[in-house]
């Protein structure tokens, strides 16, 4: 199970860096994002509660989640890829336990989207951020979180797709708004009470709090915060909640087809 867990991996790996418009288009258009809209708001945004931050500061959470969001779903577009092309149907009927099918898309999606995350995170300290070793692990750990959630969630809506164009239609009209919706693009504090109610329910938010606090916070007094701990406790949740999900999914469909 682990080779095939490794090989699934690396074939997500190979892919995309064979694939070079693909590596410069992750990576440029959050950062045109970034540049446009920082340039755009920051002479007129102030940030509830930190006081002296810029919007570009402030957006740069939003932009690693972006950064994750982005890859968890264009790289399990490959689910749909594989299956029109004939390659899922063999690895289904391999002698592998499909968990690891589930594992590997999931692994190796997670660390395309961690390794663009992580060469943006070059960027810390020309904000004039300085974050020390314990602040610098706790944001990977909150990449790792956000990224296993928006990768499983990808891989369970691609999993039910037959076409490319259903998946970029469910991705603008569901995966988008909950980036926009966790608070990414602007403070919820003064937002309407109905918009401020859905950032609150909405998953992403808390995966979001586990990425930016570290930014703000020491380590030690961050592990202790309630206002953390919550946010950990739902991303985990709900992250966790996506992989099991889609492996039911999977195993559910095997069923099927045997019993068929």
């Amino acid at each position: 199970m682990t080779r095939a867990i490794i090989s699934m991996a690396k074939r997500e790996l190979v892919r995309f860096f064979r694939q070079g418009h693909r590596v410069v288009g992750s990576i440029a258009q959050p950062l045109i994002f970034w540049v446009f809209l920082g340039s755009g708001f920051g002479a007129s945004f102030q940030a509830p509660g930190l006081p002296g931050v810029t919007y570009t500061e402030y957006f740069f959470p939003g932009i690693l989640l972006m950064v994750v969001l982005f890859s968890g779903i264009f790289s399990t577009i490959t689910v749909i890829e594989d299956r029109n092309q004939g390659l899922l149907q063999g690895i289904l009927v391999a002698p592998v336990p499909r968990m690891a099918i589930v594992l590997g898309k999931v692994i190796g999606a997670m660390v395309i989207g961690l390794l663009q995350a992580f060469l943006l995170m070059g960027t810390i300290p020309f904000l004039g951020i300085d974050l020390g070793v314990d602040g610098v692990l706790l944001l990977i750990f909150g990449l790792t979180i956000a990224a296993l959630g928006f990768t499983a969630l990808g891989f369970l809506i691609a999993w039910n797709m037959e076409s490319t164009a259903g998946f970029h239609a469910i991705m603008s009209v569901f995966l988008l708004p909950l980036w926009m919706l966790s608070g990414a693009l602007f403070p919820v504090t003064q937002a309407p009470i109905w918009l401020e109610w859905l950032v609150t329910v909405n998953p992403v938010s808390h995966a979001l709090l586990l990425i930016r606090l570290p930014l703000y916070q020491p380590a030690a007094e961050l592990i202790s915060s309630h206002e953390y701990q919550k946010a950990l406790a739902v991303a985990v949740v709900w992250a966790v909640g996506c992989l099991i999900l889609a492996l039911y999914r999977v195993n559910r469909q095997e069923r099927s087809i045997v019993v068929s």
